[in-house]
């Protein structure tokens, strides 16, 4: 498989993040382009296959922004004013579109980690 593809699991919870925004944009220069937003299923994943995939997968910089505050309050987590993590920004590059690039985030209220999957 070649594209890009996320999944956003609750450390907190220990679950998978339903419903959590993520909005898509390519990087380049000065500008920033929205690609799409999506928001992730059951199993913290995005639905319809890769975010980017075909020509859309192209060689570049990107940036996976991931709406934890909404996603944490509509879970019942009562967050400060303002929230400790609220927008989570991963800006990474892609060089090779005959690979699978995998951008997961484990999330909780007040930390995050992400790695390359696989």
């Amino acid at each position: 498989m070649t594209g890009l593809t996320t999944h956003v699991l609750d450390t907190a919870l220990g679950k998978p993040a339903q419903g959590l925004t993520i909005d898509l944009y390519r990087l380049e220069g000065d500008r920033r382009t929205l690609v799409k937003t999506v928001a992730t299923n059951a199993d913290g994943r995005v639905d319809g296959g890769p975010m980017l995939t075909g020509e859309t997968f192209a060689v570049g910089t990107y940036e996976l922004v991931f709406h934890a505050g909404n996603y944490l309050s509509a879970n019942g987590i009562a967050l400060a004013d303002p929230a400790f993590l609220d927008v989570i920004p991963i800006r990474f590059g892609i060089a090779d579109t005959e690979a699978h690039y995998h951008v997961p985030l484990l999330l909780s209220p007040y930390g995050y980690s992400t790695y390359r999957g696989s």
